[in-house]
């Protein structure tokens, strides 16, 4: 079976085969579990390297310029960079909450109606906490109220 490149929400690119569930098999079975977590860590590393990768990038690069368009213009990368980092931060925070749920055995579940969670659904976004529809519902709601 070939692998996946799976472009994830970030931008990150995370290489996995696609999980086929056999006849029969139970929801959130070891194999699967074991493939999500697989899945989870190589995110959280390519996050945590782009951290890294973002420090030294900005060590290098620190310069005062004496022209103010030239140091103003760092300074707007810079700060683009920085709240980048800082929704990755969230992103490792969901990705580790959802590695906790894995461990306990509530990874996978949709957390307001209880019901499994579609694989493709959880390969196309690995810190889902609710299935298709309930999160539909939910960005309805959020619509309505505007």
């Amino acid at each position: 079976m070939a692998t996946k490149q799976n472009k994830s929400l970030d931008g990150s690119h995370l290489e996995f085969t696609p999980y086929k569930a056999k006849k029969g098999e139970e929801h959130m079975s070891p194999p699967q579990v074991e493939h999500f977590k697989s899945i989870l860590l190589q995110w959280k590393d390519e996050l945590m390297g782009e951290v890294d990768r973002t420090v030294h990038h900005m060590q290098d690069e620190a310069s005062n310029f004496p022209d103010p368009t030239d140091r103003a213009s760092q300074e707007a990368d810079f700060s683009l960079e920085l709240r980048t980092r800082d929704r990755e931060r969230k992103l490792v925070k969901k990705i580790d909450e959802s590695l906790s749920m894995l461990d306990v055995g509530d990874y996978g579940f949709c957390e307001a109606c209880g019901v499994d969670i579609a694989i493709k659904r959880l390969e196309a976004r690995p810190t889902a906490s609710q299935c298709i529809d309930c999160k539909s519902l939910d960005e309805i709601r959020e619509k309505q109220k505007g």
